[in-house]
């Protein structure tokens, strides 16, 4: 029984979707599949929206101004630790927006650099991948010995 259960919490992937089932001879990138990765990036996109909204109502409802120093400093690091997060999610929904309009243009699923296809697998984990797993890890191993870490 808890098989069955876990088996079926693993099959959901990102925001309540259900991973997309390839069929057997089905063309890759159809316009079935691009719907499918344009309903999950706008749902994507509307969480981290309605949490940029409850940052806002935390910040204005929490805001005090503390007579003691060490609680004020709290506040102060509390929010700007949330602030932070909220800039990259904004660099994210940028992010997003952009993979939208890869999809709008039939630009999406297949790698920048080489051009081959990213895979359905890949793009399941990560919707707004631009490079296939191989230019990946060869841009993650350039950079390491660039940065020399």
């Amino acid at each position: 029984m808890a098989k069955k259960a876990a088996a079926k919490v693993s099959s959901i992937a990102l925001h309540g979707f259900e991973p997309y089932k390839e069929k057997k001879g089905e063309e890759y990138m159809n316009e079935k599949q691009r719907e499918h990765f344009k309903k999950l990036l706008y749902a994507w996109k509307q969480e981290l929206m309605e949490e940029v909204d409850r940052t806002v109502t935390h910040m204005k409802d929490e805001a005090a101004n503390f007579p003691d120093p060490a609680d004020r400093a709290t506040q102060e690091e509390e929010f700007s630790l949330e602030l932070r997060t909220r800039d990259r999610e904004r660099k994210l929904i940028k992010k997003i927006d952009s993979t939208i309009e890869r999809i709008e243009a039939d630009d999406y699923g297949f790698c920048d650099q080489c051009g081959i296809e990213i895979g359905i697998r890949r793009l399941e984990a990560r919707p707004t991948a631009t490079l296939c797993v191989d230019c990946k890890t060869l841009d993650e191993i350039k950079e390491r010995q660039l940065t020399g870490n």
